[in-house]
């Protein structure tokens, strides 16, 4: 569709509008973390970069830090296990109820953070009798991370045909070497995406994690809500909360690149699309099934 010279300008007006409303709030927390006053205050009066020295000095700051890392990694790892399991399960197979259950898996990240929260800790505290921790922040992290783990595989297995597995099945191979060989190379860049986005997402989540973390344990989210209102530790927030983008920004755009790349696959049966490297695949999948 070509759209008249007015059109453009509108819609990149549009455009611009809409990255500002977005852009606009995170520039003023990044300007706002080389603020030379221990105030936080517009516009600063003058620009230093000793609060990022601070930041990093902070042994508080950094338990935060490796605490949130250890609860994005072990959730990413549940989610993409359990995700793929369900999407294999959806994506490849016809019975009853599975579009309910497609549905039951996609909810949690529909519904509203508080409320996931008090569910979770009523459950763990009140009928579990399991006292809080760590790991039931891993628990809450990856009841939501599951989402993004299977909606990415479930959206490739919808654009890879079948045909490939059924003739790596036919030609002998067992199951396990059909997932091997053929189903894991086409889902390698959607596992991929979605574990980055996984990790990225159990990183910056704070409203769950409020709810369901244990009494002295802060991940890095929960350590800049709580350090806001220490007049100590005000003016390093800004700085933490800039380290905080920059770790957010790189799993979310290696996911981007690792979703948008197609390269690797080619047009299947049925329109869907197959991994070039699937005839290979059955080739040894076929030679090893004859020894």
């Amino acid at each position: 569709m070509r759209l008249s010279r007015r059109g453009k300008i509108l819609l990149r007006a549009a455009v611009a509008l809409a990255l500002a409303f977005i852009y606009i709030p995170l520039l003023v927390i990044v300007v706002e973390a080389f603020n030379s006053s221990r105030i936080l205050k517009w516009p600063p009066p003058g620009f230093t970069f000793s609060w990022f020295g601070k930041a990093f000095e902070s042994d508080s700051a950094r338990e935060a830090l490796v605490t949130s890392i250890e609860a994005g990694v072990v959730a990413m790892l549940i989610a993409i296990t359990l995700g793929t399991l369900i999407a294999l399960a959806v994506g490849r197979r016809r019975f009853f109820g599975r579009d309910t259950i497609s549905f039951l898996v996609v909810l949690p990240i529909a519904l509203p953070g508080i409320v996931t929260g008090v569910a979770l800790s009523n459950t763990f505290t009140q009928v579990l009798g399991i006292s809080l921790s760590l790991m039931t922040v891993i628990v809450g992290h990856a009841t939501f991370c599951i989402v993004v783990v299977y909606n990415n595989v479930v959206a490739r297995l919808r654009r890879t045909s079948g045909s490939f597995e059924e003739a790596s099945a036919d030609l002998g191979a067992d199951p396990w070497q059909t997932f091997r060989w053929v189903t894991f190379p086409s889902l390698r860049s959607a596992l991929g995406a979605g574990a980055l986005l996984a990790f990225a997402l159990s990183f910056d989540e704070i409203i769950v994690t409020n709810f369901t973390i244990g009494a002295g344990e802060e991940t890095l989210p929960i350590w800049i809500y709580h350090n806001l209102f220490r007049p100590k530790e005000l003016p390093v927030v800004p700085a933490v909360a800039v380290i905080l983008i920059i770790l957010s920004i790189i799993p979310v755009y290696l996911a981007h690149r690792l979703s948008s790349d197609d390269a690797g696959l080619t047009p299947g049966r049925g329109g869907g699309a197959a991994p070039t490297a699937a005839p290979a695949a059955i080739a040894e999948a076929e030679a090893t099934a004859a020894h």
